[in-house]
């Protein structure tokens, strides 16, 4: 394999010309052939059974070509890379010259680079101290919630539903007269005032009684993520079942005794004190590293290539895909009910893309600046813990995986570098 780099006029753009020796493409070939042989049927031969030379005069010198070239260009290619040195950042862009059995196959790959960042000032960098104090309403509020979560359900008999209740229905939309899917269920329990339903629909149950029937208009909004429902007007037949309280408990000693293991109340509220000043030091310690590295980035220097953008894009939205699978949806659902196209979304995530890129290259300009790094009795450990939470501890080729190792030896690093610029910031 021969390779020659040229710079393009496109900042950090490369072409590289590759070569593929006669040989190693006719090999690719003869591989290529005995792979589809099974897939050829030729009169005067059993299928699968006719020689390489009649095939290819049966459908043409050609057949084989771009299965060949999909075979040595990729091996070729990442060769050509590492050789040179390059640190790809985008898709290359394929163009074959030459394919020709006999010859030798050539072809260019233009691919953009990382680029390089310049810092502008990184040592006492200014930011305003961040600050968290737990208040009164923030422990009642927790206690709140405690409430909520261990208050029981009373039956209501003898009045009409309120603000609050929880009233059991059944339901059934009709838009122009007609049923539309989706619109109709059965003893459904809805919270008056949790807002779930369609805006104006908790607000004409409420004053309804038990067995009580009624037709409830309404109207869609006009962002519903339904098309075909959205700003239309839509009337509910609408039957109440039950109707139901929620009872909370009293806030006493009984109720710490219940739902923690402190004797006293004063004594869950001090523990709720505590947890949340806890939770207040990770937030301040959060956050102040967020503000230093993004006031480093607006002092950041660098132009950064559209194809880097485009594979982060991409990231993200394989992100999202996995996050939707452990809802049980699929991306394309998610679109449809947002109303939206795969080219919106990426638009959208496109600011976020080029701020995480920012903050990835600013970082490791730090890091070379001030020769930050992470030392191998950090790796290990690091290795160590990621193989005990993927329950890989006896996975040899886990520990020993270069591509995981190089992972964990820029996060180390990465950190390291953000607490140098915390540490070196001037907090007002």
């Amino acid at each position: 394999m021969n390779c020659k780099l040229e710079k393009t006029k496109n900042a950090n753009e490369v072409k590289l010309e590759i070569a593929v020796e006669a040989q190693k493409f006719e090999e690719a070939i003869k591989k290529v052939y005995f792979k589809s042989a099974k897939y050829f049927n030729i009169p005067g031969f059993r299928k699968g059974k006719a020689p390489m030379q009649i095939v290819e005069k049966y459908y043409g010198k050609e057949i084989f070509y771009e299965d060949a070239f999909n075979e040595v260009a990729e091996e070729a290619l990442e060769e050509a890379v590492k050789e040179n040195n390059l640190e790809v950042v985008s898709r290359p862009d394929i163009d074959v010259t030459q394919i020709e059995k006999g010859k030798d196959l050539i072809f260019t790959a233009t691919m953009q680079t990382k680029p390089e960042a310049e810092l502008g000032k990184y040592k006492g960098i200014e930011i305003k101290k961040i600050e968290y104090n737990v208040t009164d309403e923030d422990i009642e509020h927790e206690l709140g919630h405690m409430q909520e979560h261990n208050s029981r359900l009373v039956s209501i008999d003898d009045r009409a539903v309120e603000s609050g209740d929880i009233a059991t229905i059944d339901f059934e939309g009709f838009v122009d007269g007609t049923a539309f899917e989706g619109g109709k269920a059965e003893h459904h329990d809805l919270e008056i005032g949790s807002n779930t339903f369609i805006p104006g629909f908790e607000d004409q149950v409420i004053g309804m009684k038990i067995d009580e029937e009624k037709d409830i208009v309404v109207t869609f909004p006009e962002e519903y993520f339904s098309k075909e429902l959205a700003g239309k007007e839509a009337t509910f037949k609408v039957k109440v079942h039950e109707i139901k309280k929620k009872e909370l408990p009293e806030l006493d000693d009984e109720f710490a005794k219940d739902v923690s293991e402190f004797d006293t109340l004063e004594e869950l509220k001090a523990d709720i004190k505590a947890k949340k000043e806890k939770q207040n030091e990770e937030r301040v310690k959060y956050e102040t590293q967020e503000a230093v590295v993004k006031a480093l980035c607006e002092d950041l220097k660098v132009e950064i290539p559209t194809g880097m953008i485009e594979l982060e894009v991409e990231n993200m939205l394989k992100d999202i895909e996995q996050r939707l699978s452990y809802q049980g949806l699929k991306l394309e659902q998610y679109l449809q009910m947002m109303g939206k196209t795969e080219a919106d979304i990426k638009k959208e995530y496109e600011p976020q893309a080029i701020e995480g890129i920012k903050s990835r290259l600013a970082l490791e300009a730090v890091i070379k600046a001030e020769k930050i790094e992470a030392t191998d009795s950090e790796i290990e450990e690091k290795m160590k813990e990621m193989a005990k939470n993927y329950g890989k501890e006896n996975d040899e080729e886990f520990l020993k995986n270069e591509n995981v190792k190089n992972y964990i030896k820029q996060g180390i690093a990465s950190e390291k570098a953000i607490d140098f610029l915390v540490k070196n910031a001037k907090i007002k």
